[in-house]
C-alpha cells in the first residue's frame, strides 16, 4: 500500500513513495527554498536580493558542474515569482502554483531540455509562445537545460528575443559547459557561476537524508560517498540511494564503509595504507602480495589507482602544508602513518610517483592488461629513490666540473707517442694531471686533440675563453705547434686572442706538459670561400651544439643520467660562457 513520507520542512517534495513507483532520494529531498541550497549561499543571497527589490532580470544564465544545484535554484526562482503570495524570496510552498512547479507541470514554467530541443524550429516555436500571456501565473517562465546543445541557427534565432523579451517572459538557461555558448547569447544574460559542492557539506546533508530514511551510516561510509560524487550533491544522494538498497529494507540498517567499498568496487582502507607502506619502504614484493588479496575482493583496478594518486595527493599536501592541512582524504586512522611517510620522502619523490600513476590511470583506459599494468606502477613507485631537483644537479655537477683537476699519481709515466696508438690516448677531461711542472706530459695527436682543447678552454675560463670558442677547432701545423684559424665574422675575436696569445699558451703547457706554440690566422673572406656542400665552416646551430657537447657539466650530466642531447635551444649558455656574461657584468 501507499505509503507517505512526512516531509522535513522546506526541504522535501510532497511526493509519494508506492508500490507502483519509486521517487529517487534526490528528488524527494530536493532543496525548495533558497536557504536549503547546500554551498551556493552566494548565488541564493544575489537572487533574493533581486526579488526582494524588484531587480530581477529577464534571462539568467547558471553555470557549473552536474548535481550542483542549478535546475533546483531555477525552480525555485520561477516559484518565488510566481507564488499567490509572491513575489517572495520565501514562496509557501502550499499553493497551486508552488506545488505544481516543484511536481513539474506548471503551464507556465515550461522546463525544455536542450538536447532534444536544440534546432531552429523549437527556437521559433518558444519565440511564437513567447508573445502570449502567462495562463495563471505573473510571468511565463522559460528553464531550458543543457542550453549549450543549442544549434547556431537556434542560438541567433533567439538572439532578438532574448534582448528585449515582452514583460511577462524570463529566460533562465542552464548549463555545464558554458564555453561552448556564443559571447552573443553571454552578454544578454546575468551569469552565476555554481561551485562544486564540499565534502564536508555533502556528508552533513547525507546524514540528514539518511535520518529520514531511518538508517544509521557511519562517517567513513558518507565521506566516501561525499568524495566519490566529487562535489555532485546529486550523486553523492543517488549513491546513497543505491547504498540503502545494497543494505536491505531491515528496519536496523546500517550503512558501513566496507558496504561502500564492496559497492564501488574501491579498495578498502587498510589495503591502501598497505600499499603504500610497502612502495614508500622499496618492498615491491610486499605490495604485489597486497595487491593480490585486495584483487580476491573483486576490486576495480582503476578504482585502485585513484585511491593511491589521493593517497599520494595527501602526501604532497602533507609535505607542503604540513600534517594539520585541510582537504586530507585519507582515514583518520591511518593519518599517523602518512604524515610519517611524508616526512620520510623528499617532495620530488612524491611528485615522480604521482606522474607514475597518473600516467598509469591514463594506459589503463582500454587496456586488455589493467592487472599488469598497476603491478608495473607498483614496482616503479618502490624503485623511485631520493630525488634531487634539477637545480640541484645542476650545482652538484658544476661545481665537480669546476672545481680543481686533481693531481695524477707521481709514478705513473706516458708512453712514446710512437708506440701508443692513437685510440690509447686518455681524455683529459677524464685523466688526473699534475698542474706542476714535473707532470707527465699527454700524448697530443689528432684523436686526443678536441678534448684536450676543451680541458684548456675551461680552465682558461672568462671572455678569453668564450672569444677562443668562436674559432675553428685548433690543428696541429707542426713539432709542439697549433695554428687557430677564425673566420672572418670573427676578426674582432681573433683580434681579442692575438693580444692575450701568451695566458692560452701557458694554460696549454699546463694541460699538456709540454711547451707548446700556438698559432693565430684570419680565414678568408666570406666571397672568397667556394660555395660547396662540403663547407668546413660548421653553422651556427652545430657549433653551438658542438660547444654543449664538449661542455664537461653536460658530459657529467649525459653520464650520470645515462641521457643522450635531442636538441639544443637557441640561446643557450655554456659555463664558459655564462663566466664570461658574470665577469662582464
Amino acid at each position: 500500500m501507499a505509503k507517505r513520507k512526512s516531509p522535513t520542512p522546506a526541504t522535501e517534495e510532497s511526493l509519494t513513495t508506492t508500490a507502483d513507483g519509486y521517487t529517487v532520494l534526490a528528488r524527494r529531498y530536493r532543496p525548495q527554498q533558497f536557504q536549503d541550497l547546500v554551498g551556493q549561499e552566494p548565488v541564493a543571497r544575489a537572487l533574493v536580493n533581486a526579488v526582494e527589490s524588484n531587480r530581477v532580470a529577464h534571462a539568467y544564465l547558471f553555470t557549473g558542474a552536474r548535481g550542483v544545484g542549478k535546475t533546483s535554484t531555477a525552480r525555485i526562482l520561477a516559484k518565488a515569482l510566481n507564488c499567490t503570495r509572491g513575489p517572495t524570496p520565501t514562496p509557501c510552498d502550499s499553493c497551486d502554483m508552488c506545488r505544481a512547479i516543484a511536481a513539474g507541470e506548471d503551464v507556465d514554467v515550461l522546463e525544455i531540455d536542450g538536447a532534444s530541443n536544440r534546432g531552429i524550429d523549437e527556437v521559433r516555436e518558444i519565440r511564437q509562445n513567447a508573445q502570449f500571456r502567462p495562463s495563471r501565473g505573473r510571468f511565463k517562465i522559460y528553464i531550458i537545460d543543457e542550453v549549450h546543445m543549442l544549434t547556431p541557427a537556434a542560438f541567433n534565432a533567439l538572439l532578438k528575443t532574448l534582448e528585449e523579451p515582452p514583460p511577462h517572459v524570463k529566460f533562465i538557461f542552464a548549463t555545464t559547459e558554458v564555453q561552448r555558448i556564443p559571447v552573443t547569447i553571454l552578454s544578454r544574460c546575468q551569469r552565476f557561476d555554481f561551485a562544486g559542492i564540499g565534502s564536508a557539506r555533502i556528508v552533513e546533508r547525507l546524514r540528514q537524508v539518511a535520518a529520514g530514511e531511518n538508517a544509521q551510516a557511519d562517517d567513513d561510509a558518507l565521506e566516501l560517498i561525499a568524495r566519490r560524487a566529487g562535489g555532485s550533491m546529486r550523486d553523492a544522494q543517488s549513491l546513497l540511494d543505491q547504498l540503502l538498497a545494497f543494505g536491505g529494507d531491515s528496519s536496523s540498517r546500517r550503512l558501513t564503509a566496507e558496504q561502500v567499498h564492496a559497492l564501488l568496487g574501491t579498495a578498502q582502507d587498510d589495503h591502501v595504507a598497505a600499499l603504500a607502506a610497502a612502495v614508500v619502504q622499496h618492498d615491491s614484493q610486499g605490495a604485489l602480495a597486497v595487491l593480490a588479496d585486495a584483487l580476491h575482493e573483486a576490486v576495480n583496478l582503476g578504482e585502485v589507482i585513484d585511491q593511491l594518486i589521493d593517497y599520494w595527493r595527501d602526501l604532497m599536501v602533507v609535505q607542503c602544508a604540513g600534517p594539520e592541512a585541510p582537504g586530507l582524504t585519507v582515514a583518520a586512522r591511518h593519518r599517523e602513518a602518512l604524515v610519517r611517510q611524508a616526512q620520510s620522502l623528499p617532495l620530488d619523490s612524491i611528485l615522480a610517483g604521482l606522474d607514475v600513476l597518473a600516467s598509469t590511470k591514463a594506459r589503463l583506459r582500454g587496456s586488455s592488461h589493467s592487472r599488469t599494468l598497476v603491478e608495473m606502477a607498483l614496482v616503479r613507485l618502490g624503485r623511485l629513490e631520493n630525488l634531487v631537483s634539477l637545480s640541484q644537479l645542476a650545482q652538484s655537477l658544476a661545481g665537480s666540473a669546476g672545481g680543481a683537476v686533481p693531481a695524477a699519481a707521481p709514478t705513473r709515466t706516458a708512453a712514446p707517442a710512437a708506440v701508443a696508438p692513437p685510440a690509447a690516448a686518455v681524455p683529459v677531461a677524464k685523466k688526473k694531471v699534475d698542474e706542476s711542472a714535473d707532470a707527465a706530459p699527454v700524448v697530443l695527436d689528432p684523436q686526443s686533440l678536441p678534448q684536450v682543447w676543451e680541458e684548456v678552454l675551461r680552465q682558461i675560463g672568462g671572455i678569453l675563453a668564450s672569444h677562443l670558442r668562436n674559432g675553428d677547432l685548433p690543428a696541429i701545423s707542426g713539432p709542439n705547434s697549433l695554428v687557430l684559424r677564425f673566420q672572418s665574422q670573427y676578426n674582432q675575436d681573433r683580434q681579442y686572442c692575438q693580444d692575450r696569445l701568451a695566458r692560452a699558451e701557458e694554460v696549454l703547457r699546463k694541460v699538456t706538459g709540454a711547451p707548446w706554440n700556438l698559432r693565430i690566422e684570419g680565414g678568408p673572406e666570406a666571397d672568397e670561400r667556394p660555395a660547396t656542400d662540403a663547407d668546413p665552416s660548421p653553422s651556427r646551430y652545430r657549433r653551438q651544439r658542438a660547444e654543449v657537447v664538449q661542455e664537461a657539466l653536460i658530459k657529467r650530466a649525459v653520464e650520470l643520467l645515462e641521457a643522450q642531447i635531442v636538441q639544443v635551444d637557441e640561446g643557450f649558455g655554456t659555463l664558459s660562457a655564462a663566466a664570461a656574461v658574470s665577469e662582464t657584468s
